[in-house]
């Protein structure tokens, strides 16, 4: 199958390239400079790159239109919510344009394209009630989570009204080797276990008496990869633990294994603002198409761990 991937030299662009390399599938990998090359350094030889703004919509299109892929997964996106305040309109254009602009693609080409979304949990807000699971309200609280949602609106349009096969996929905290890990503005778990690693103090808020839905990367593309061969076309699922992980019991664990020290802050104003608090998905409908978890959270953080020595960072 020839598998076109957004944001493929990203955190989980580059696994799933991987993983879609060992099923043998023809891959067309679509990033923005693919600076983290050295992700997949080892298949991009395999793979046919191409080096595409997914903001560049006419390139975007073209693209889609030479190769006529029969699958597209959507990965790329400013992922930082931080971010989408500061640039609000690029946000509208990577994290929703882009989506329009290849459902647009599929139709107007007449492409017996399936296509995927990635997204996520901030999508939800606030929830009012837990375990959050596909028919829970939505009411994001960030520019980034609305333009989200609003791609997976307009999947579930463009199926509706078209008859495209659209599928949407959210994924929880994600965690794990090549995700970025200098900065707490894109992931804070890998950010926190790399400062552990250097024996560096580890901030966490609030005593760490909050929860979040973690999983690791390998279970997130295990996830995607049941979606592609049995997630039913029209449908939204859940890519998570079922899990819920207090960031106090993170903090004993990264005590455990490495040199660093916690330390327990309060929250600033802004994070209380934006922050979508406890979190935890019922995540049976992905379970029901063939799915099941594989890594706990304590055996992603030493890969981790594992994967920072081995490259010495």
């Amino acid at each position: 199958m020839k598998v076109l991937v957004t944001g493929a030299d990203g955190f989980i662009g580059s696994h799933l390239c991987e993983a879609l390399l060992i099923e043998k599938h023809e891959i067309i990998a679509v990033s923005r400079n693919f600076k983290q090359l050295p992700n997949f350094i080892h298949n991009y030889d395999k793979i046919d790159l191409i080096q595409i703004d997914v903001t560049d919509f006419s390139s975007l299109s073209k693209t889609i239109i030479e190769h006529k892929p029969n699958l597209i997964i959507h990965l790329a996106g400013e992922t930082s919510h931080k971010q989408s305040f500061e640039n609000p309109l690029y946000d509208v254009d990577v994290n929703a344009k882009s989506t329009l602009c290849i459902l647009e693609t599929i139709r107007k080409s007449n492409l017996k394209t399936r296509f995927l979304l990635g997204s996520t949990f901030i999508v939800v807000g606030k929830p009012k009630t837990l375990p959050v699971n596909e028919i829970t309200p939505c009411n994001p609280s960030t520019i980034y989570g609305t333009n989200r949602l609003s791609s997976e609106n307009f999947c579930k349009v463009y199926h509706n009204v078209y008859d495209l096969d659209t599928i949407s996929f959210r994924i929880t905290n994600a965690f794990g080797p090549r995700e970025q890990y200098l900065t707490p503005k894109k992931n804070a778990l890998n950010y926190l276990i790399y400062q552990a690693y250097k024996g560096n103090d580890v901030t966490i808020y609030n005593e760490g008496k909050f929860f979040r839905d973690i999983i690791f990367v390998s279970d997130v593309i295990s996830g995607i990869q049941t979606i592609i061969k049995n997630g039913l076309s029209g449908n939204l699922y859940w890519i998570s633990s079922a899990k819920k992980t207090w960031f106090y019991e993170i903090g004993k664990l990264l005590q455990e294994l490495t040199p660093g020290k916690i330390k327990y802050i309060e929250s600033p104003s802004y994070t209380n603002k934006v922050d979508v608090g406890n979190f935890v998905v019922d995540n049976l409908k992905l379970q029901s198409i063939g799915w099941n978890l594989e890594i706990s959270v304590k055996d992603g953080i030493l890969q981790t761990l594992d994967y920072f020595k081995s490259n010495s960072l």
